[in-house]
C-alpha cells in the first residue's frame, strides 16, 4: 500500500486590485490553517487573496504551495509559491486549477473566482464558501449553481470552518 497524499486545496479568490483588506485578512488565515493541516494548497498564484492564502501556509511551516500562473512569466508569481507552473492561458488556467484540486475553497472574488467556482461545482468537487468574505462568495454560498444538480456551495462562517468542511468533504467523499 502506498502512502497518501496530502489533500490538494484550491482557494479562489479576489486579486491583487480588488481584493479587500478583509479578504485579504481571511485568505491570510485560510491559509494558516491549511498549512498546519499540511495540505498541498493551489492557487492562480498573484497577489490579493492568493498572495495572502500563500503566506498563510508558508507562516504555519505548512506547503507545499502551487501557484498556476495565467500568464507565461514565473517572475508574475507572489514571493510565497513553491511550485509556479505559467500557463499563457489567462483565464482559462482556472479549470486548470481546479482540476488540480480536491477541493475549493472560494473568498470573495469575482468573475475569475466564480469560474473556478463554476468548473469544481460541475466537477463534482465539494465548493466551500467564506460567506463572510464578500464577492463572489457571498453571492454563491448555500446556493445551487446549476438546476442539474442537487448539491449546493457549503457556506462557511470562518476561515477554520471553511478548511475544516472542505477536508471533511474529501474524506466523506
Amino acid at each position: 500500500m502506498g502512502k497518501r497524499s496530502p489533500p490538494y486545496v484550491l482557494v479562489a479568490g479576489s486579486g491583487e486590485q480588488t481584493c479587500t483588506g478583509r479578504a485579504r485578512h481571511l485568505a491570510y488565515e485560510v491559509g494558516l490553517e491549511l498549512g498546519k493541516r499540511r495540505c498541498i494548497v493551489v492557487t492562480g498564484g498573484l497577489g490579493g487573496a492568493m498572495e495572502a492564502v500563500c503566506r498563510g501556509v508558508k507562516e504555519a511551516g505548512g506547503g507545499p504551495t502551487v501557484c498556476i500562473l495565467p500568464g507565461g512569466e514565473k517572475s508574475d508569481a507572489n514571493p510565497f509559491c513553491d511550485v509556479v507552473i505559467p500557463t499563457g492561458f489567462g483565464h482559462a488556467r482556472n479549470l486548470i486549477n481546479v482540476n488540480t484540486a480536491d477541493a475549493v475553497i472560494v473568498i470573495a472574488g469575482g468573475v475569475g473566482t466564480l469560474s473556478e467556482a463554476s468548473f469544481a461545482y460541475l466537477a463534482g468537487k465539494a465548493v466551500v464558501s467564506l460567506e463572510t468574505s464578500g464577492g463572489v462568495a457571498k453571492e454563491i454560498a448555500g446556493r445551487r449553481l446549476d438546476p442539474r444538480r442537487t448539491e449546493t456551495v457549503k457556506v462557511a462562517k470562518t476561515p477554520a470552518e471553511a478548511v475544516e468542511k472542505a477536508l471533511k468533504s474529501l474524506r466523506s467523499g
